[in-house]
């Protein structure tokens, strides 16, 4: 049977494509051209870049025009890693330190010497073991104000809290109001779980109340998912006024309010949380994946009373409950003060990799914590981040664009650059190639 023609149409582009004759961030024509360019219908010229989107290898933008991909990138962060192919990784902040294998052997020495290493090997109860659940919340008391253990879940890492969120208190369909650029980890989770994000405006990581409750009057909004303190990836901080203005608008519609705290720690001296202004709509979720090891998968959540069977019943449903092994080593080390000190090391690590960068890429707008292992660069207009990306490969570079964290139709062109794992002897090197790769954009 004869191919359609759109199908063949797509075809023919998809052989140009993939033979080089088109290259990455090739601008196509409109849709209106290439009808008049093949003698077909401009329905059939439409059809036939769907399908070439639908393969993933071109790309619309609204307002900007049709691009071509490039093949060897992944569409979204957070699907696979890096493979291990000798490319220098900026799209995971992988944060580590020399003392990392050390810390390791000694707390693993700690665990071989205690009492109850049989209890390790049993299934635990599913929101974590009482005596390191009241440990991490009195750790927290600093930060968050008192928090009943009882109201503190021990998950595998912050990445499960935010999954046991939207699959205990969440249902398919709700609506989810979010920043315009947001955790592309969150992103998945909503995917996966049949959510729709609404994207709300505001301005560098700081959600405009007034945009977020202008949603809430129009429709139906079940939550609001907000990284208030080290958003992630534009480093912001929401001051104190702007959260007081969300909790009104959340209290107002009835939201419940997700705060994701991942990167929360490199902010020494934070704005009072969301959760301790509002306690009983609240669902907060951290991790010690950025402050210890992205390895040891271990984080929290912390919820109100009414909401605890629910995610109980999540991390049932998942991973019955996190490995003794692990939650016995983070909470020696929260116990023994080891813990503040990563936290320090990694503050003071990611503020001497800041000034490299800035240094580097001087005369550049920077969008970052003064802390944080990652950068947001917006690009100039008119400059595409897909052909900055695809000459950064060719450098045995791996980095991302806006796409992976965009809510919006229209996605911004920048460059997220996670700089946290990178040895800091070739983070100068590293930037100039990213300084170069720029320029070159630029000027094309």
């Amino acid at each position: 049977m004869r191919k359609a023609r759109y199908i063949r149409l797509a075809d023919m582009l998809s052989t140009a494509i993939q033979d080089g004759k088109l290259a990455p961030g090739t601008k196509l024509p409109t849709h209106r051209a290439f009808a008049e360019q093949v003698n077909v219908a401009l329905a059939t010229a439409t059809r036939a870049y769907g399908e070439l989107e639908r393969r993933g290898m071109i790309v619309g933008e609204a307002g900007r025009g049709t691009y071509v991909r490039d093949l060897g990138l992944p569409t979204t962060l957070g699907v696979r890693q890096t493979a291990n192919d000798g490319l220098i990784d900026l799209i995971f902040n992988m944060p580590g330190d020399a003392a990392d294998a050390d810390m390791l052997r000694t707390g693993l020495r700690r665990l071989a010497t205690a009492g109850d290493l049989e209890a390790m090997l049993r299934y635990q109860p599913h929101g974590g073991r009482t005596h390191e659940r009241r440990i991490i919340a009195e750790s927290l008391i600093s930060t968050l104000g008192p928090i009943d253990p009882e109201s503190l879940l021990v998950t595998s890492g912050g990445q499960h809290g935010l999954a046991i969120t939207a699959l205990g208190l969440l249902q398919r369909g709700d609506v989810i109001a979010t920043d315009t650029l947001t955790y592309p980890g969150f992103k998945s989770v909503a995917a996966l779980q049949g959510l729709e994000l609404v994207p709300v405006d505001g301005q560098g990581g700081m959600m405009n109340p007034d945009d977020l409750e202008r949603h809430c009057v129009k429709r139906k909004l079940r939550a609001v998912y907000l990284m208030p303190t080290v958003h992630n990836p534009l480093g912001a901080v929401l001051d104190k006024a702007t959260r007081l203005r969300l909790i009104e608008v959340a209290r107002k519609h009835d939201l419940l309010v997700i705060e994701d705290a991942a990167y929360a720690f490199l902010e020494p001296d934070p704005p009072t949380s969301l959760i301790a202004l509002a306690p009983e709509r609240t669902v907060y979720v951290g991790s010690f994946s950025k402050s210890l090891a992205t390895g040891l998968r271990l984080g929290y959540v912390i919820a109100p009373a009414t909401k605890i069977n629910r995610l109980l019943e999540a991390i049932r449903a998942t991973t019955w409950n996190a490995p003794a092994l692990v939650s016995g080593l983070v909470t020696g080390w929260v116990e023994d003060g080891t813990l503040v000190s990563s936290e320090e090391n990694r503050r003071r690590d990611g503020a001497e990799r800041q000034q490299l960068c800035r240094t580097a890429l001087d005369g550049s707008l920077i969008l970052s914590h003064r802390n944080a292992g990652f950068a947001w660069l917006p690009l100039e207009k008119g400059v595409r981040a897909e052909p900055i990306v695809t000459r950064l490969k060719e450098h045995g570079i791996s980095a991302s664009g806006a796409g992976p964290f965009a809510t919006t139709v229209a996605v911004p062109q920048a460059l997220r650059l996670a700089f946290g794992g990178v040895p800091k002897d070739e983070l100068k090197e590293v930037f100039q190639i990213v300084r170069e790769a720029v320029e070159v954009a630029s000027s094309s």
